[in-house]
């Protein structure tokens, strides 16, 4: 009997804590498998939007690359170029005969002109002509007599040689030059019959000329552009060496595009 009493208290407590204990179960087992299934979803991927964007790019950059070529090819793939310049050098005259130094420098101003043709849109060979003039300074000596210390003299030259276009974009382009030919000095034009030599300046006569230079083109348009060159000029009279430094500038005409 006391047995019985025992079962039936133990029985009182267990009943009322049930429902909850079968709740709690119940809502355990439904989120297991909604953590199962969030876990096996999936995170969204951007693999396919990275690759379309990136082709995308590239094509653009192509394009790019083919319009920039294709204005390359229409300003210098020319066959010919001409230009027509005015020039700058610094030129020594003579020898001199008062102090035995060389006289001082004189200011050459010039022209050019020449042309060119290209063998492809970098190579080229020129040939070149251009005329310098000058006042040279003698100072006083036994032979000027005060009257001739500033005579008139001036060079001419013909030169020809290659010509190589290093760097080129559409608006601009840069050169090197370099040419070899032959130069004509008229020394003795406002001597008054006085011989150059007895002024301290170089005789009449010719001798080789040699020239370096940079040159940048700036285009104006497909065919029309600018040029500057600043230029090492050697020449020979008197058997020794003048070396000069000046430059040309002027306009350029392209034609006979291939």
């Amino acid at each position: 009997m006391s047995s019985f009493r025992r079962l039936a208290f133990l029985l009182a407590f267990a009943l009322p804590a049930a429902p909850a204990a079968l709740a709690q179960s119940s809502s355990s087992s439904a989120a297991a498998p909604d953590q199962a299934g969030a876990q096996a979803s999936p995170a969204p991927s951007f693999a396919g939007e990275t690759s379309g964007e990136a082709i995308v790019q590239a094509r653009i950059r192509q394009r790019r690359e083919q319009r920039r070529a294709a204005a390359i090819h229409d300003a210098f793939g020319r066959r010919w170029q001409t230009f027509i310049d005015m020039g700058y050098l610094r030129f020594q005259p003579g020898p001199g005969i008062v102090s035995g130094q060389p006289l001082q420098r004189l200011t050459f101003y010039g022209w050019e002109t020449g042309l060119i043709r290209f063998s492809n849109e970098r190579l080229g060979y020129m040939i070149d002509g251009r005329g310098y003039y000058g006042t040279a300074f003698v100072g006083l000596n036994a032979y000027s007599q005060g009257q001739f210390t500033r005579p008139e003299v001036s060079m001419y030259n013909v030169l020809g040689g290659p010509i190589y276009r290093f760097y080129m974009q559409p608006k601009y382009a840069v050169s090197g030059r370099l040419l070899a030919g032959w130069a004509y000095g008229n020394f003795s034009g406002d001597t008054n019959g006085i011989p150059p030599s007895m002024l301290g300046i170089y005789s009449d006569g010719g001798t080789y000329a040699v020239s370096a230079s940079i040159v940048g083109e700036y285009n104006l348009s497909p065919t029309v552009g600018f040029k500057l060159a600043p230029e090492y000029f050697a020449t020979g009279f008197g058997s020794k060496v003048q070396n000069s430094r000046g430059f040309t500038t002027g306009i350029v005409y392209r034609f006979g595009k291939r």
